[in-house]
């Protein structure tokens, strides 16, 4: 196993793999915390709609609800930009941001 930066990442998931393959309880994954794991969700979703054809507002409409979109105007909706950055992270992501997302050393 490589001793670089990364070597603790590394062995936080062979304890896991070892763990799961002989049937102990499965230590945490800390390198995300429960709204990255979220958010990471929620934008592989909205890139997936967006790659599938959909506009930013069905998508809007799938991750919010249409309750929450009713309340102002589209085109100046708060969930519509959030809809575009939610899309345009997990285009990053795809492109291999995600390698980021799963280190514990500091992301600048």
């Amino acid at each position: 196993m490589p001793l670089g930066p990364e070597g603790f990442d590394r062995l936080e998931a062979v304890a896991r793999l070892l763990s799961s393959l002989h049937g102990r309880a499965i230590p945490a994954d800390t390198r995300l915390t429960k709204q990255q794991r979220h958010r990471a969700r929620r934008m592989l979703q909205a890139v997936d709609g967006r790659l599938s054809g959909a506009s930013y507002r069905e998508i809007a409409v799938t991750l919010f609800g249409t309750r929450d979109l009713a309340d102002e105007p589209w085109k100046t909706s708060s969930r519509r930009f959030a809809t575009m950055d939610l899309v345009r992270g997990g285009l990053a992501m795809i492109a291999g941001g995600y390698r980021r997302l799963l280190s514990h050393r500091r992301r600048r």
